[in-house]
């Protein structure tokens, strides 16, 4: 606390800790967010607000309750451990200013019960009805102000495996602050609990939002999911190695593992590090400080109790070929046919606009890049071999963007304000779901070669259309249309002719049915609904072109249904995206893949081909180039990669 001169009253900041001289001149300041919600404070100093003040020395109720006194209490405990442990001056080690941001909303002024640092401050919720303030358990502002150290240090990335080392690291820092703090031994069974001084009704471990010390947590725990899931992992897989480290830490003492820790932190670690690195990191630390063979031997038992060995990636099984390594994006399908892929990628942190790059289904050759780095990001790409057709989402609006294999000009084949869904070319077809500016969807296709020969589908407040799909030069889609000028409507699968213009009705329903994306191949068209009949069952239903020959590879209720949501198809096959509801995110719950044969009878031995792989991650994003071949985007690892398989695996153990 100081007294501010130029107000007149007492403010929270402290520059009595940080050196004041021609190199260090920062401080600890504590700052009222109170009304600001959080997508206004991230990464951005929001305008018009001040640090916690008083007019007198004593801070009242009001700073109490909000949690500035905890956050900033906490801020100079964290500063003095880092300082008088590690001769660290601040987070950056040059004497920065720590700056904390208290009382953050959610959207709209709902409660927010979370914390962060966003590369420049530390930003804390203001809590709920159960949970205090978030700076108000040391552990979680030693935790966030250790990502701070973090960024000016090793600067793992917030992705996978670097991710879930970032989040170790500062759960271990942050309890081991707190024991510093308040005396707990390393022995004592709540010692490695995070956050559990937050609850007001909660006890400690009901309350705490992870436990270093639970004994159970190893890779083969390790939940593989895509940066649309806690960026890859980053909390759900981080006590594997935090855990490794608290053990480690009783076996070979508090003050001894905080300095290997740490000295692996500033001295080894490098941003893409994963477990296995993060192991030989923490190793070479203890031998640059002297540990003896016997406390090496602990130390290294420590991280293989959790699995952390190298090569420990080897034993989750996976079955896929990698075609493309790293792509770490989300919410982007990839597409391929023609024995071509194409796919969207990104930096390791999924920061970096998306780019789209293709390559040989067969793995032959290099991925070419297609996109032209300008800034947008380039998603959902799809190709028939002979040509590449994406989104390009930027500032004013979404472009289709078409480039030949072969090379040449990007061109522009259509412009508007959103698009949705796959995106699909076959010869001199485009395909496409859009949006209106009233939100509306509708379907287009079009020529390749002359763009203007645009057909437009849907769209409307009384017909609406979407998941197409193309293929040998015919059109798929769902159909919603109002019948006449009576407030009903008719909910139908329809098939367009792009040579002859004809445009039929494959099926009708009632207005009780969900409709899915659909698919085609040069003899059926494919498509997923839901009639109800099972609230986690969905049917991947078949028919002839000309609308005859409805049957249902695979129901819609019962032991056999699947939940699926995504659907592509080649001439011999259907691969469907499936996951199970779940409360909490699990491999056994991602996103699986299974087989049909696309000419299969229904229910005929033989036709349900069974799981395309048995990688125990999440499997999205699947295409079908070409006989029982499948594509898809795989994160058993942690990482997001451009796999196939030849043939599904059938059943997994």
């Amino acid at each position: 606390m100081e007294h501010d001169e130029t107000e007149g009253t007492y403010v929270l900041r402290d520059s009595t800790r940080i050196p004041q001289d021609d190199y260090h001149y920062g401080v600890l300041s504590t700052w009222d967010a109170r009304g600001r919600e959080v997508a206004d404070t991230s990464g951005t100093w929001p305008d018009g607000i001040r640090e916690f003040s008083s007019p007198a020395p004593a801070f009242g109720a009001d700073a109490t309750a909000s949690g500035a006194v905890d956050a900033h209490w906490a801020a100079g405990r964290v500063y003095d451990y880092f300082r008088a442990e590690h001769g660290r001056d601040s987070l950056d080690g040059h004497g920065m200013t720590v700056n904390s941001l208290v009382g953050v909303t959610g959207s709209y002024g709902t409660p927010y019960a979370n914390a962060f640092w966003d590369g420049q401050k530390m930003v804390y919720g203001g809590g709920d009805e159960e949970y205090l303030p978030f700076s108000a358990a040391l552990d979680v502002v030693g935790h966030e102000m250790t990502h701070g150290v973090i960024a000016h240090t090793a600067n793992l990335m917030y992705a996978g495996q670097s991710g879930a080392l970032n989040e170790a690291i500062a759960d271990y820092f942050g309890n081991t602050i707190e024991a510093s703090v308040y005396g707990i031994p390393a022995d004592d069974p709540d010692s490695g609990l995070l956050g559990e001084r937050l609850c007001r009704t909660k006890g400690p471990r009901a309350c705490a939002t992870r436990d270093l010390d639970d004994g159970r947590t190893t890779t083969g725990s390790f939940v593989g999911v895509d940066f649309l899931n806690d960026n890859g992992g980053v909390h759900l897989n981080s006590t594997i190695f935090g855990g490794a480290l608290w053990d480690a830490r009783r076996e070979l003492g508090a003050a001894a593992t905080d300095r290997i820790v740490y000295r692996a932190l500033t001295q080894y670690l490098t941003p893409l590090d994963g477990f296995t690195e993060g192991r030989a990191a923490v190793l070479a630390a203890a031998k640059d400080l002297g540990t003896g063979a016997a406390q090496l031997k602990r130390l290294r038992g420590a991280f293989t109790a959790h699995g952390i060995v190298p090569g420990w990636e080897l034993a989750l099984g996976n079955d896929s070929q990698v075609l493309l390594d790293r792509i770490n994006t989300a919410g982007t399908e990839l597409g391929a046919g023609g024995g071509w892929w194409a796919a969207s990628r990104s930096n390791e942190d999924g920061s970096e606009p998306y780019s789209v790059w293709a390559g040989r289904a067969d793995g032959k050759g290099q991925p070419r890049l297609m996109s032209p780095n300008d800034g947008r990001y380039h998603t959902r790409p799809a190709t028939d071999g002979r040509t590449v057709v994406w989104q390009a989402h930027g500032p004013g609006g979404v472009d289709i963007l078409a480039r030949s294999l072969s090379g040449g000009p990007v061109r522009t084949l259509w412009h508007g304000r959103s698009v949705g869904g796959a995106t699909g070319v076959d010869g001199d077809v485009v395909a496409f779901d859009y949006y209106t500016y009233g939100g509306r969807s509708g379907i287009v296709y079009l020529s390749l070669k002359d763009p203007q020969d645009e057909h437009a589908v849907g769209g409307g407040t009384y017909h609406r259309a979407h998941g197409s799909s193309v293929s040998h030069g015919k059109v798929a889609y769902q159909d919603m249309s109002r019948v006449g000028l009576a407030a009903t409507y008719a909910w139908t699968t329809r098939v367009a002719d792009v040579a002859t213009g004809e445009d039929r009705a494959v099926q009708q329903y009632d207005g009780s049915t969900s409709l899915g994306p659909t698919a085609l191949n040069g003899t059926h068209v494919f498509w997923l609904l839901d009639e109800g009949l099972d609230a986690n069952a969905t049917t991947l239903r078949r028919a002839a072109l000309d609308g005859s020959e409805v049957a249902d590879l695979s129901p819609g209720s019962g032991p056999d249904a699947l939940n699926a949501y995504d659907l592509a198809v080649s001439e011999d096959a259907a691969v469907v995206g499936t996951y199970l509801p779940d409360t909490v995110i699990r491999n056994e719950s991602t996103p699986k893949l299974y087989q049909f044969a696309a000419n299969g009878a229904p229910g005929a031995p033989g036709t349900r081909l069974g799981r395309v792989s048995c990688n125990r991650g999440a499997q999205t994003g699947a295409s079908a180039p070409g006989g029982s071949q499948v594509i898809w985007l795989d994160s058993t690892t942690g990482r997001t990669d451009v796999v196939t398989r030849a043939r599904p695996t059938g059943r997994c153990g």
